[in-house]
């Protein structure tokens, strides 16, 4: 059978996942593979092997996250989903690497970027919402849609002040805009990124540095959204040009500010949202394209925090 090398996955991990989680035995023979067990288990293991060969079909390396989704897909009964994926390569890294969307929420994230001015993308780490993000501004910038691509955080984390960190004020930020020049590096490659910041083509910078600016041809995003004030993201809401697209993303179970502080991006969302040209995406765990327990603690903490509000 043609791909059965990529199906199986090294040392057949991938068919063995496929096993343990439908209790069916998949064996491949004279180029024909046989699915024996419970006649629903089957039926629900051989929609998770065809939706996998589409996947293999459109060029994907299969990972045990594409394998994982396929099976939530279907026990779910969205397999039929799984056809919206194909073939949609967002940018290639510096390393002729190929960014696509991995779930159904990165798609639609990725859509919604592109067919609106502002798109709000909310969520629990690991779902692509920054990296997405980065890869849809250096494919802008690429096309010379945008002639600047502008990232920014607010520069308020795990209860530090920036008075107390050594360093000038530049060396003081960094590790709060470190993700963002990580995801910048790997799609542009270091030099590339350093000549394009040399000529102002690219900007990193704490949310702080976007007062009294206006932000023309530029592809801006908001990076940990949730830790702006309601006065901050006005602000930065307002510093929207002509011809520019703003990503702000975020995860409202991770407020670092002080208490009794109001988070600016949960605002936002309920103030802008029957407003044309702004477009929200939720991301759940799901669409986390990290470790499967990465997943596991976010329903974890979820199913915890519900049953604290009850109490």
């Amino acid at each position: 059978m043609e791909n059965a090398v990529a199906l199986f996955g090294s040392f057949d991990e991938n068919i063995k996942l496929i096993e343990k989680e439908f209790t069916v035995k998949v064996v491949s023979r004279d180029s024909e593979l046989k699915i024996d067990g419970e006649a629903e288990n089957v039926s629900k293991a051989g929609k998770v092997i065809d939706s996998l060969l589409q996947l293999i079909n459109r060029g994907e390396a299969l990972s045990e996250q594409n394998v994982r989704y396929c099976i939530s897909l279907v026990n779910e009964g969205s397999e039929d989903k799984i056809e919206q994926l194909a073939g949609d390569c967002i940018c290639i890294t510096s390393k002729g690497k190929p960014i696509k969307p991995k779930t159904i929420g990165q798609k639609k994230y990725c859509t919604t970027i592109a067919n609106n001015t502002i798109t709000i993308g909310v969520g629990p780490a690991g779902t692509g919402k920054t990296y997405l993000a980065v890869a849809m501004a250096v494919t802008a910038f690429r096309s010379k849609i945008v002639n600047r691509i502008i990232l920014t955080r607010p520069a308020v984390e795990a209860g530090e002040k920036l008075g107390f960190l050594p360093g000038d004020l530049q060396s003081k930020v960094d590790p709060y805009l470190r993700p963002l020049y990580d995801a910048l590096f790997d799609m542009l490659g270091a030099e590339t990124y350093q000549k394009y910041v040399e000529r102002g083509n690219i900007e990193v910078a704490p949310l702080a540095y976007m007062r009294g600016r206006t932000l023309d041809d530029s592809f801006i995003i908001l990076d940990e959204a949730q830790n702006t004030t309601c006065e901050q993201m006005k602000m930065f809401l307002t510093r929207l040009g002509f011809n520019s697209k703003m990503v702000i993303t975020g995860d409202i179970t991770q407020i670092d500010l002080p208490r009794g502080a109001k988070s600016g991006l949960k605002d936002c969302i309920k103030i802008l949202k029957n407003i044309d040209g702004i477009g929200c995406c939720r991301f759940d765990e799901k669409d986390v394209v990290r470790h499967k327990l990465v997943q596991d603690i976010i329903k974890a903490y979820a199913k915890y925090e519900n049953t604290r509000d009850r109490d």
